[in-house]
């Protein structure tokens, strides 16, 4: 199992959810849950474009950390 981090964004009628490590593929719903199961079948959709297209399919390199700060 491979894992890629996914950024999820608040939007004005939902989420939306992108991974920094593979261009292109992203998603958008109505709730959190919702963006999370859609981009599941994002991303299986765009590895299967990729392979069909004779592409590799991109390793995950970006990894992230909350940083606490005086506000």
């Amino acid at each position: 199992m491979t894992r890629y981090l996914m950024v999820i964004e608040p939007t004005e009628s939902g989420f939306s959810a992108y991974l920094p490590d593979v261009p292109g593929c992203v998603a958008t719903g109505a709730t959190r849950a919702a963006v999370e199961a859609d981009m599941r079948d994002a991303i299986e959709f765009h590895f299967d474009g990729l392979r069909e297209e004779g592409y590799d399919v991109p390793e995950p390199r970006t990894d992230a950390a909350f940083l606490d700060v005086a506000a």
